[in-house]
């Protein structure tokens, strides 16, 4: 286990803002089973089931197209990690838009069983489920990657900036990988590492999302 570490990370890195329009979320409804489709790729149309979760908010088909596109040419072949996986949107979406390997990251017992079913039902071969807390698995030996997707429960503005401090030790990220961060816009600037050049920066409804590219260190 290693020992204690301050995080140095630069200036928050915020673009101009458009004016916005409200973006709709999928719902959560409680005491059911509720359900987000997969928008691309050899699995389009298919629907995930996820149960009720403290802070699951799938990502809005709408963002998620964005996303997507942007991520587009590094898709086919990539290493993905999703951090807070939740309903698996982004992690399928990107296993069924040609990912070679899709790692998904969630702490709830009740929301991994419904990626493991959802994983048994599409023969999702390259999706890998890890039962931890992101910063658990992150204090794990590092395994590289080229996409990395933070997007964890809005209730939590604390997660996403150390995971942003995590993911700054060497091992995690290969040269040029992207890393897709989403949040409320109300939440507090988020510092990254000097390394992270941001690319992408849009606002849909009260959510911000955001594309880094890492450049490695000399």
């Amino acid at each position: 286990m290693r020992g204690a570490r301050v995080c140095h990370v630069g200036q928050a890195a915020i673009a101009p803002q458009r004016p916005w329009l409200p973006v709709a979320r999928a719902a959560v409804m409680p005491g059911r089973c509720n359900r987000v489709r997969i928008i691309a790729g050899q699995w389009r149309g298919r629907k995930l089931a996820f149960p009720d979760g403290e802070g699951l908010r799938p990502t809005p088909d709408r963002i998620r197209e964005t996303l997507f596109n942007w991520l587009a040419p590094r898709l086919p072949g990539a290493r993905c990690l999703d951090l807070f996986a939740g309903s698996g949107a982004l992690g399928f979406e990107a296993a069924s838009r040609g990912a070679a390997r899709v790692v998904l990251v969630e702490r709830s017992a009740a929301v991994v069983a419904s990626l493991r079913a959802n994983r048994e039902r599409l023969a999702a071969g390259a999706v890998e489920i890890v039962h931890q807390d992101a910063a658990s698995y992150l204090r794990g030996a590092p395994q590289p990657f080229d996409i990395v997707f933070l997007d964890p429960p809005f209730g939590d503005p604390g997660a996403l900036q150390a995971s942003v401090c995590s993911l700054s030790d060497a091992g995690w990220l290969v040269a040029g990988a992207g890393i897709y961060l989403e949040m409320p816009v109300k939440t507090p600037p988020v510092g990254v590492p000097d390394g992270w050049a941001l690319r992408k920066d849009k606002r849909a409804g009260d959510v911000l999302f955001r594309l880094y590219s890492y450049r490695a260190q000399q």
